[in-house]
């Protein structure tokens, strides 16, 4: 086969996460790669895998590690159909993505994860290094954040992403390319959108009113999982094409402000969001559709209350909603609930936007979003894929 048509021998660590999943699963279908290997912690067995993930996720292409190791970076790398381990992409999604974890917890596993292995990746002169970031990076602005924008982290798990997207462009040899996503959402998606859909079926058991915090301007921006991964893929091809350190392509991304510590100039840094600018007032709307309660705002002196108590807000909040959650899970029988509950992060809960502007990654790849904008029938897919897990109360 000639060297212009060989499909590419990819490595996805975390590949039995949310995304990972879904990258895997894409692969296998549209039959992208040569190679595939998918690298995670967790056993299959107990990664709560929808069958259509059998065959894309199974033990033929399964290696259980811990990629934060040095010592586990011959097995990760070492594949007897990958010549001297260089893999032509490598997708980083692994570390940390639970909230409200300790600023050292991050360094453990999502900084030391993300600097062992793209250094092995570098000395092996892998194609392509996809890390995977978060736009919760940038000082928390209604107006859209591009990526020359200034850089001010809201939640400690993005300020690790951030140390780690400074750390990883100063790595000799490295060809990387660094995604920063808006929520991502979809069906099983166990995240924040998810925790907003539980709390509202808590709500409509109890026939009450679901109020919100803030207001209904506050942008929650999202892209799809389909669109994610699809967004990963286009990323690594277009890195690998562009991996010359003097590539004019690779200098197109504007130059940060001064001041602001991000990544190295010449590292390509692109916004993965879908158009629909979506707030806080179209989620309230589509629960309100989908679920047939009641929703509205807290006025402004209830939202300033909560900013200056958020912890007791938060607590009593979950207090409220935890154990009715509970109750409906065990009065419908479900013995394997899932990763699903209502359970609020006070971080989650703060009133930062998450606004970003992603024309550059499209103008610069020619990327085209299948799901242009979050909507009331996504809402409904996600909670008929739940019901298939049977997740779902």
């Amino acid at each position: 086969m000639a060297e212009a048509t060989k499909k590419p021998s990819v490595l996805i660590v975390g590949g039995l996460g949310y995304i990972g999943r879904f990258l895997a699963k894409h692969i296998h279908t549209n039959q992208l790669a040569s190679t595939v290997r998918l690298v995670d912690k967790v056993l299959p067995q107990l990664a709560h895998l929808a069958p259509e993930f059998t065959e894309s996720c199974s033990s033929s292409v399964f290696l259980q590690a811990d990629a934060s190791r040095e010592t586990a970076m011959s097995r990760i790398f070492d594949h007897p159909d990958v010549p001297e381990g260089k893999w032509d992409y490598v997708f980083n999604l692994g570390g940390e993505t639970a909230w409200s974890q300790t600023y050292e917890i991050y360094k453990l596993r999502s900084y030391q994860l993300s600097i062992t292995l793209a250094k092995e990746a570098a000395k092996r002169g892998v194609g392509a290094f996809v890390e995977a970031s978060t736009g919760m990076v940038y000082v928390s602005n209604r107006t859209p954040r591009v990526e020359s924008d200034k850089l001010k982290p809201w939640i400690k798990l993005a300020k690790v992403k951030l140390e780690i997207e400074q750390d990883l462009s100063r790595i000799p040899g490295l060809n990387l390319v660094i995604l920063r996503f808006a929520h991502v959402y979809g069906d099983y998606d166990p995240g924040f959108i998810s925790k907003g859909l539980c709390l509202a079926k808590v709500y409509q058991e109890q026939q009450k009113e679901l109020k919100w915090l803030w207001t209904e301007e506050l942008r929650i921006n999202t892209v799809h999982v389909e669109d994610a991964v699809r967004a990963l893929w286009t990323a690594a091809e277009w890195r690998r094409g562009n991996t010359a350190p003097s590539s004019p392509t690779l200098s197109r991304r504007p130059t940060l402000s001064k001041g602001d510590d991000g990544p190295a100039a010449n590292t390509p840094v692109f916004n993965i969001v879908d158009h629909g600018e979506t707030s806080q007032g179209m989620l309230a709307k589509f629960v309100a559709e989908v679920f047939g309660i009641q929703t509205g705002f807290h006025g402004t002196i209830v939202s300033q209350f909560a900013k200056l108590n958020l912890e007791h807000v938060v607590d009593d909040l979950n207090e409220d909603a935890l154990q009715p959650w509970a109750d409906s899970i065990e009065k419908a029988g479900i013995t394997r609930p899932g990763p699903l509950s209502p359970f609020m992060e006070k971080e989650l809960l703060k009133d930062s936007e998450l606004s970003l502007d992603g024309k550059f990654f499209e103008k610069t790849t020619g990327f085209k979003y299948e799901h242009e904008k979050f909507t009331a029938d996504e809402v409904r897919k996600m909670i008929e894929s739940y019901k298939r897990m049977q997740w779902w109360p």
